[in-house]
């Protein structure tokens, strides 16, 4: 299965490789010509038969969070920071792989037998956790494992309960794997570049750089994004999104308001083709449209997300009938733009 390939894959942010091959691979057996640019965005493009269509960015980031390695101890255990915003309260005793050889390790902190009640009573924070990897002494673990090495969860695709995935990556593999369907089957006439961009955990650089680029006229922003759905949550607080109700749909968050015209065109086109979906109730976040719909004279971005529980940790669960409904909602509205398509080329643009 495609999507079990894609998660199993390590490409935390800046480090991107072993993704970037693989999704060049993908994209090009799907048509596309593809081609990379300096910060390492995948950019698949499908030329038009219609120079009058506007010209659609798919946008699906590739990258993960992870970890990367700071120093390492005299006994031997690896400092770390995060790639991309990690609780770390969610990640001790978790494995890992190390580099690009991918060494397990575990991640580690104070037993709680050694604790004391000051210690019980603190946050954890990444100063006080570190990686194992069996290493005797520093001299070894430099050597393995220098400053600088990237590490990712090490954590198994599994299918569970009544269609939900279990896996790491899933925001945004999630999302390239309905950029790569859009590929192979979308037949929208007018020019279509699916860009998997680099770096979008640690600021949405891969997006602006390569929105400059593309010089699209119309975005479509693929995401995974949070779901609080679960039983603990209280019910006066607003659920972000809920999982199997569909594709989130955003309106605004801290990067972007969406087009409204675009919304309503969107929504809309998913009511027509009995493609569930829902609102994304709470304007948090951010994601590649930020730097994409401020690009040259302006794009106008929407963002179409899968809900995930327990997103940016090594057990990130969504169903497969909301990744589905991402899938259908993209094809549907390329089918569309098409038929009847209400926006046009931005005008003055280079």
């Amino acid at each position: 299965m495609l999507l079990k390939e894609l998660t199993l894959l390590s490409g935390p942010s800046g480090h991107e490789d072993e993704v970037r091959a693989f999704l060049k691979k993908e994209a090009a057996a799907r048509g596309a010509q593809v081609r990379c640019d300096a910060i390492g965005n995948v950019i698949a493009y499908r030329k038009g038969v219609n120079p009058d269509k506007p010209h659609v960015m798919i946008a699906a980031h590739m990258d993960e969070v992870g970890f990367i390695i700071r120093s390492a101890t005299d006994d031997g255990l690896l400092r770390i920071d995060c790639v991309g915003g990690i609780d770390p309260r969610v990640i001790v005793s978790k494995r890992v792989r190390v580099g690009d050889e991918k060494i397990p390790g575990v991640i580690g902190a104070m037993a709680i037998h050694l604790q004391t009640a000051a210690d019980m009573e603190r946050v954890l924070d990444y100063d006080g956790l570190y990686i194992d990897i069996g290493a005797k002494d520093k001299e070894e673990a430099q050597r393995v494992a220098p400053v600088g090495t990237y590490a990712v969860f090490d954590s198994d695709y599994v299918e569970f309960g009544e269609g939900l995935v279990k896996a790491k990556a899933l925001d945004d593999r999630v999302g390239c794997l309905a950029a790569l369907r859009a590929l192979s089957e979308s037949e929208y006439d007018g020019d279509l570049t699916c860009v998997f961009t680099a770096q979008e955990e640690c600021g949405l650089r891969g997006a602006e750089v390569a929105a400059y680029r593309v010089k699209p006229d119309l975005a479509l922003v693929l995401e995974g994004t949070a779901s609080n759905d679960m039983g603990m949550t209280p019910s006066d607080t607003l659920k972000v999104t809920r999982v199997n109700k569909g594709v989130a749909v955003s309106f605004m968050d801290r990067t972007s308001i969406v087009n409204r015209p675009l919304f309503d065109f969107v929504t809309k086109t998913a009511d027509a083709a009995g493609i569930p979906w829902q609102i994304k109730q709470l304007m948090t976040g951010g994601n590649d449209a930020g730097p994409i719909h401020k690009s040259r004279a302006g794009v106008p971005s929407i963002v179409l997300s899968t809900p995930c529980r327990y997103i940016h940790s090594p057990a990130c669960v969504a169903s497969c009938k909301d990744m589905q409904a991402q899938q259908e909602l993209v094809l549907a509205v390329l089918r569309a733009l098409k038929n009847d398509c209400p926006f046009g080329k931005i005008e003055g643009k280079e």
